[in-house]
């Protein structure tokens, strides 16, 4: 494995990755945390609560959102390395537009439905006026210009300075209310201010480094992608692609809270959080992996090597997670969340299929993506997302929490099926094999 250290775009990876490593991690053990004080603070059933307001808020934002940091990366990263300042202002620009109307719309829309859909999931008529608040964060929360252009300009570092500062902070005012055992409605004012400050500080964080790099100038929101060839398209299958993959995360919490009431949706978001953990080094991968590979030239070997190699990194550390998590998980669950969350090992060890599957086909999208074939990472996503649709309900009823979980596994599985398939096809015609 010594050569691979030679490849310059293997060590760049691994640089990038490992900045979003140590703040994923520091920010992971503050996440736990968190839950662990809102969880002893609040119960399981309030606990629960929380979840399903603030899942609300995500799952409106994922179905809203354009996940502009691709469309930036994609457009502006190439224009970068031509040092083509003004192509790079306009992927900025069209970003800056697309997050503004969505994030309003999706704000809009969100508060319009809740008084007619918040019961479905579990969201009664005492709590509608918190969700509606904790909907005002769409329009910043669904934003991810500035992640676009910290990638874009490879400062990852700052990307992992924010990455760990709200976290921290949540933590800390959670272990302050928890102390003082403070009601419901100040854990969900800790989580809405700290997501807030988060979204602020990040933008600022773009901001700074734009304005360090003279580049400020001349960048404007718009609708009308001059210059950038098939933008609207990318940006649309991007923005499907994210729709459907909100269903793997906030939408299948709603579901549990609407099938199985609030309690229910708390015990999945604890073990969710717990999996979540061991597939951290497949996502720290693929965000350092994509902005690397839109660089390469995929005719060659190159990218097909850098991808083998990082699917064989995270493996080996996430291996390394899982079978921590599943050893030690029972009496963690009871030593962090308190012994009425033991309840939710069952449904941990189902779900620990999904990050085993995440490691090896983390490279898998942003491939394609760099590909130009922004429709395949929708098609699997369509098809996974529809058979976790089908089967999720009868799974839930028959065997609880973890039949849910057993439903999202399926589906995922399905989808890193249909990426694979893509994948090979997409490989064999680029290298030109028969």
């Amino acid at each position: 494995m010594k050569h691979w250290f030679r490849d310059q775009h293997f060590r760049s990876l691994l640089k990038n990755s490992s900045y979003l490593a140590v703040s994923k991690a520091v920010a992971a053990v503050a996440g736990l945390a968190t839950l662990a004080f809102t969880g002893r603070g609040l119960g399981v059933v309030l606990f629960g609560m929380l979840v399903l307001i603030r899942s609300y808020a995500q799952a409106i934002s994922g179905l809203s959102k354009f996940q502009s940091w691709q469309l930036i990366v994609r457009y502006g990263g190439s224009a970068l390395t031509d040092s083509d300042h003004s192509r790079f202002k306009r992927a900025i620009g069209f970003g800056l537009g697309l997050d503004l109307v969505s994030g309003l719309l999706g704000m809009v829309a969100a508060i319009a439905l809740l008084p007619f859909i918040g019961h479905w999931f579990g969201i009664p008529q005492e709590y509608l006026l918190a969700a509606i608040l904790y909907c005002l964060l769409l329009p910043t929360m669904g934003a991810a210009t500035p992640v676009g252009v910290l990638r874009s300009l490879d400062r990852f570092d700052l990307i992992s300075w924010q990455g760990t500062s709200y976290p921290i902070a949540r933590a800390i005012l959670s272990a302050i209310a928890w102390w003082h055992s403070a009601p419901f409605e100040a854990y969900l004012i800790i989580w809405f201010v700290t997501d807030l400050a988060g979204d602020i500080f990040l933008w600022f964080l773009a901001w700074r480094e734009l304005k360090r790099r003279r580049m400020l100038h001349g960048i404007r929101p718009t609708l009308r992608p001059n210059g950038l060839e098939g933008a609207w398209r990318f940006a649309i299958h991007v923005n499907l692609t994210s729709s459907l993959q909100a269903a793997w995360g906030p939408i299948s919490r709603l579901l549990v809270g609407g099938l199985l009431g609030p309690a229910a949706a708390g015990l999945y978001r604890v073990a969710a959080s717990l999996a979540d953990s061991a597939q951290k080094p497949a996502d720290l991968l693929a965000k350092a992996y994509y902005p690397e590979v839109v660089r390469m030239d995929l005719a060659t070997k190159k990218p097909w090597k850098l991808m083998l190699r990082g699917t064989v990194l995270a493996s080996v550390a996430g291996l390394v997670a899982a079978a921590f998590l599943l050893i030690a998980g029972e009496p963690l669950l009871g030593a962090l969340f308190g012994m009425e969350f033991v309840a939710a090992y069952p449904v941990l060890i189902v779900l620990m299929i999904a990050p085993l599957l995440a490691m090896l086909s983390f490279p898998l999208p942003p491939m394609l993506y760099a590909l130009d074939r922004p429709d395949g990472p929708l098609k699997a996503r369509l098809v996974g997302t529809l058979l976790y649709f089908g089967i999720v309900a009868p799974l839930a009823w028959q065997f609880g929490v973890a039949g849910a979980a057993a439903a999202f596994v399926i589906g995922y599985a399905t989808m890193v099926v249909v990426l694979v398939l893509q994948v090979r096809g997409e490989h064999r015609r680029v290298r030109g094999l028969s």
